[in-house]
């Protein structure tokens, strides 16, 4: 299991949280609320196993910010 631990900033609220990122089940797609601001936060994993990278995209669902 390769478990990542990362910090973001809310799209909504710009506040900094930590998130755990679990990348040995492949690409996902999933919301998660922001702890303080309550909005929903889009994250977008994608792994690149060519260049054994791991991609992460965060945004609000209307603008990409990572």
């Amino acid at each position: 299991m390769r478990v990542m631990n990362k910090v973001i900033a809310c799209p909504h609220c710009g506040h900094h949280q930590h998130i755990s990122i679990d990348a040995s089940c492949g690409d996902q797609d999933y919301y998660d609320d922001c702890r303080i601001c309550c909005n929903p936060i889009h994250l977008r994993l994608h792994i690149d196993e060519l260049r054994r990278t791991v991609e992460l995209y965060i945004d609000s669902d209307d603008e990409q910010i990572y």
